[in-house]
């Protein structure tokens, strides 16, 4: 979620955003060797994000200074001792000390698989399997077999072992990934018998799962056709089907797919991995056999392990599965991508997409270019990501900022470098671009890049662009991710190219290599420049067309199909489609057989952990200053929070603190300019951004606060190695103080560019909108969270856009006014997470920019003000209608009121009917992506929530019919046990070291202890059949004033609307 995420229901969202299971992926995600390091951050269930720039780090180096993060000595458990066994040979071993990583890369003897073992201290462990699967056409073969090898298998043959490990595992990373070229398969655990039981799963789906000999997952996950009556239309429905309409729904994703495919016109880019909408319903299941059968195999595999575990019982587990296969010679001309040879001249490509009115007009244009036809070495990869940081790497870099500073769209597009495939790619473009200036950006892009070519770049923008490149990778901080998945996407996407896996990841030398040659005058980046983009012909121009009519069209053309496809069935064949369409519902509808679901290995509640786990946390005054420290492992790098309380300024400049913080970072200062800024943060520290905290403190005893009282900070957030903590400071003061407020074009781009991402996220993600929405009409917290990043958000920032380029002097002095009611000293507080010698060397610098800070006597905003200015949300169905054809159907309201307590055991209760009866009705039968629900213990609010979604009406009434399940339930001991487990894993994701400062400074502002954790904890573990009762009983009452937000087409919303006898609860329909 790229909006600020409420605080109070931090752990609901994350557990959101895992929840969606299997995935597609698209290029530009940066998961090659050096960018998964790079990037370093999660890939969400839905991975379809631009290149964010949040924490783009950099340190000075490329002067005199050297990064010094040197990882914790790492003593192996085989001290240098190489594990072999009689079924595997050793082909190579390396020891990657960048990241203190012993690794060994065997090869099966009998089945010919390769298996790379990764021996690091991290109990994070990793396990992924990769089968390379190019697609021959666009029906989705390789995304739908994905999503149905994990619809039971052999040894496990219940119909979904995927959602029974997500319902009782401690998994710390389970989902699959579909890209343009392969597929990968990988889990994470820091349980041991948890792991392999997540590893003994997923090998036994790929290789003999239930979907080969059983059509009806075909059905189900792929597509069939759905009739319930002789006279009834034929429909489509699957869950790919549906998520790839949503996907194609996406500007922004359609243009990724289309820019890709022009791009390699002669080989398996050059068609849609995922699957095209129109396309997937020429997938035959005998197709889809056969591709699980010439891909699938151990011989087309490459195995990864990574983590503390034996190396031993790594390899004799995998043997047991291995042994079954003999080698096979897998025809390298199906299973290998072609290259493809480079074109001398360029060309362009246009197609459409779908808008409503104010979209007519708004272009979308990128330049793309297919970089090499042959391998790049190691060097030349690791010089082209610091090259494309110095061309887009942030809002100062001279081709991204030359692009938004001419005006002529309203968002930069296109990601720059993709190299995850066997091909590097570099995109670049604008959205919002008017017809006329639809040419203009071509040759502006071509000028740009000529002109760098040709005059290069400065020394400080080099020193930048190539210290934020080195820290990226020495800090390598994955967050929440798992750091060895990190790693093995980055192997993988050389390994399944038959390159060595582990080679990019030594990339002390190339950086040594670049340095060396900087130093002697070898114009590097200007060279590569030229090579590979400028003097390049393989360029292909996509321009995006919008359309009024395309949504429809497509409705149109889908109907014709059906109705043609109809026509020529007999009435047998019409019945015969009747009554499969009732035994693929009577078949999700059943439940699996006991002897089935004890088929599953799990864990019991005494492998458990049954206390939190704390986080050290120090708290004291200075000069009258809050400050709070956290004493964790960092590796010699100092993590500053530095927050200013907003609630001192008025209810309404709060819309504007997401412009203010932009503002305050990329407009330069009265002593900078934007660029010199930006270059100074990227050569002094570990990179400087702003977030906000937005919480409601919890009430007394535990119980939901009668009256509210908002938590909320905007902090400007920092990192650097510890000697560099004092010109953080320097640099975070400058911006807190003298930022330029009166750039009124960068406020402009700014806005605009907001607008673009809005206006994209909520086709996207418009269930996050929903649910926001939904919350919007109960609190104070969630109305905040709505006006500045929910729909109404939109609104206010086409109104800030507009006072922006007709009342520049107004707007200005309200941003004026901001910084003086916020940076203040009496709103300071200061969070610190670092080594304890960290910590020290830090306190000077912090107190001097404590000291800076004049004690201003002036009284502030009283919070009181803010619950009185507020008018919260009608409580009302509301619809609204945007371009896509699918929908996000949200319903929610209070489960618990103030005043009461909640008890922790309904997290388990909302988590497994998320993983269950919702998942069951709403995606598999209902043939929605995702179908789910959201629970927040401290507000006592709750909705659900469906993702791409074909349906309005029918997901509503299997929303009100879970007071009836729940109340009729009765929970086997087995379910119930595993349900804790899961809620405990959820509570445990493991965090690094920066996060972990941060959430305890969250915890600390709201008022949760770690007694109050441990309450919650001990409720969790303490659950039984009676709080599933007490939780759908409130259902029942709930189900009475609960009310809907559903993001859809106008259409589908008007249908709904039909459904609904009662005028009053009608949805009342907004198009956006």
């Amino acid at each position: 979620f790229k909006r600020y995420t409420p605080i109070a229901t931090f752990i609901s969202y994350f557990i959101w955003n895992i929840s969606f299971g299997i995935c597609f992926m698209l290029p530009g995600l940066r998961s090659s060797a050096t960018k998964s390091v790079l990037a370093s951050r999660a890939i969400s269930s839905l991975p379809f994000g631009s290149k964010s720039n949040q924490y783009r780090i950099g340190t000075k180096l490329f002067a005199a200074h050297t990064i010094s993060m040197v990882p914790g000595e790492f003593v192996s458990k085989t001290d240098g001792i190489i594990v072999t066994h009689p079924s595997y040979e050793v082909i190579k071993q390396d020891f990657v000390k960048e990241y203190g990583a012993k690794t060994v890369l065997y090869r099966h003897r009998q089945s010919g698989a390769e298996v790379l073992s990764v021996e690091a201290d991290d109990d994070n462990k990793v396990f992924g399997i990769t089968f390379r699967t190019p697609p021959e056409d666009s029906t989705g073969i390789a995304h739908i077999l994905e999503h149905s090898v994990l619809c039971g298998s052999r040894k496990y043959p219940v119909k979904e072992p995927f959602v029974d490990l997500l319902k009782g595992s401690l998994q710390t990373f389970l989902n699959a990934f579909t890209y343009p070229d392969r597929t990968c398969y990988p889990v994470a655990s820091q349980n041991i018998k948890d792991f392999y039981n997540l590893v003994n799963v997923y090998l036994d789906a790929v290789f003999f799962p239930r979907a080969v000999s059983d059509p009806m997952v075909f059905a189900q996950e792929g597509w069939h056709y759905e009739i319930e009556k002789p006279e009834d239309p034929l429909v489509y429905k699957g869950v790919v089907f549906n998520e790839m309409k949503g996907s194609y729904s996406s500007p922004d994703s359609l243009n990724s797919v289309i820019s890709l495919n022009a791009l390699f016109p002669s080989n398996a880019y050059s068609v849609s991995s995922g699957g095209d909408p129109r396309h997937i319903p020429n997938l035959t299941y005998e197709y889809f056999q056969n591709f699980h059968k010439k891909f699938y195999h151990p011989s087309n595999s490459r195995i990864y392990f990574y983590g503390d575990d034996s190396v031993e019982k790594r390899l004799e587990l995998l043997d047991e599965y291995l042994k079954e296969f003999d080698y096979r010679d897998c025809n390298k001309d199906e299973s290998m991508v072609k290259w493809q040879k480079k074109i001398d001249t360029p060309w362009k490509h246009s197609a459409y997409f779908a808008t409503n009115e104010d979209g007519i007009g708004k272009h979308m244009v990128s330049v793309n270019w297919l970089l090499n036809d042959s391998p790049l070495s190691k060097k030349e990869k690791l010089a082209l990501n610091i090259l494309d940081d110095l061309l887009v790497g942030n809002s100062a870099a001279m081709l991204k900022k030359e692009l938004t500073d001419s005006g002529f769209g309203s968002s930069v597009i296109g990601g720059g470098l993709s190299d995850e495939l066997l091909q590097a790619t570099f995109s670049i473009g604008l959205k919002g671009v008017s017809t006329e200036n639809v040419e203009k950006v071509e040759t502006l892009i071509l000028d740009i890049l000529d002109k760098c070519a040709k005059n290069g770049f400065e020394q400080s923008a080099i020193a930048a662009s190539l210290n934020t490149i080195e820290f990226d990778l020495r800090e390598f901080n994955t967050g929440s991710f798992p750091r060895g998945l990190s790693l093995m996407l980055g192997s993988v996407s050389n390994w399944i190219y038959d390159f060595d896996p582990t080679e990019e990841f030594h990339f002390e030398s190339s950086l040594t290599e670049i340095k060396e040659d900087l130093k002697s005058g070898i114009p590097v980046f200007q060279n590569l420049l030229r090579k590979l983009i400028v003097e390049n012909g393989h360029r292909v121009t996509v321009e995006m067309k919008p359309s009024l009519s395309y949504s429809k069209e497509l409705d149109d053309q889908e109907k014709l199909t059906l109705e043609k496809a109809k026509s020529k069935m007999s009435p047998e064949k019409i019945n015969n489609e009747i009554k499969q369409t009732q035994k693929l519902k009577e078949l999700q509808a059943a439940e699996d057989s006991l002897e089935a679901k004890g088929s599953i290995p799990s864990l019991n509640l005494s492998d458990l952990e049954r206390n939190i786990k704390k986080v050290p946390i120090d708290i004291y005054n200075w000069n009258d200053v809050k400050i709070v420290k956290h004493a964790l492992p960092t590796s010699g790098i100092i993590y500053a929070d530095i927050g200013f309380d907003f609630t001192s300024i008025p209810l309404s400049e709060y819309p504007l603190l997401g412009l203010f913080s932009k503002m305050i970072l990329e407009t330069g200062t009265n002593e900078m300019s934007q660029v010199e800024l930006t270059r100074h943060i990227s050569t002094q520290t570990g990179g400087i951004y702003c977030s906000n905290i937005l919480g409601t403190k919890l009430g007394k005893d535990g119980n939901i606060p009668i009256e509210e009282e908002i938590i909320g900070y905007l902090f400007i957030r920092g990192k650097a190695v510890s000697d560099k903590s004092s010109e953080m400071m320097n640099i975070i003061k400058m911006i807190a103080n003298d930022s330029k407020l009166d750039a009124q074009q960068r406020a402009i781009e700014i806005l605009k560019e907001s607008k673009a991402r809005f206006e994209s996220s909520i086709i996207g993600s418009g269930h996050s909108f929903a649910a926001t929405r939904i919350n919007s009409r109960y609190t104070l917290e969630a109305y905040l969270n709505e006006i500045s990043g929910g729909v109404s958000s939109i609104q206010n920032i086409n109104e800030f856009l507009k006072m922006a380029q007709d009342d520049w002097p107004f707007l200005h002095s309200r941003l004026q006014n901001i910084r003086k009611m916020l940076i203040k000293k009496e709103n300071l507080i200061i969070n610190l997470t670092g080594d304890l010698n960290v910590l020290k060397d830090a306190e000077k610098p912090i107190q001097e920019f404590i000291a800076s800070f004049p004690v201003i006597s002036d009284v502030s905003i009283q919070r009181a003000l803010w619950k009185n200015e507020i008018n919260l949300l009608p409580i009302e169905n509301e619809g609204f209608a945007v371009q896509t054809q699918v929908n996000y159907v949200g319903k929610g309201g209070r489960l618990f009121m103030p005043g009461e307590i909640v008890p922790g055991s309904h997290q388990v209760v909302s988590r497994y009917l998320r993983n269950g009866y919702l998942w069951d009705n709403v995606r598999v039968m209902g043939g929605a992506y995702g179908g789910f629900c959201i629970f927040d213990p401290f507000n006592g609010m709750f909705s659900f929530v469906s993702y791409r979604d074909p349906n309005i009406s029918k997901t509503i009434s299997i929303y009100d019919k879970c007071a009836d399940y729940l109340t009729s339930l009765n929970i086997p001991k087995e379910e119930l046990e595993l349900s804790i487990i899961g809620a405990v894993g959820d509570m445990d994701s493991p965090q690094s070291s920066d996060q972990k400062g941060f959430t305890s400074l969250k915890r600390h502002l709201i008022g949760m202890s770690d007694e109050d954790r441990q309450r919650i904890r001990n409720e969790i573990l303490s659950t039984n059949t009676q709080d599933f009762l007490s939780f759908g009983n409130r259902l029942q009452e709930f189900n009475k004033h609960s009310r809907c937000a559903v993001i859809g087409s106008q259409n589908s919303l008007s249908e709904a609307n039909q459904d609904i006898d009662d005028a009053d609860l009608k949805f009342k329909i907004n198009e956006i």
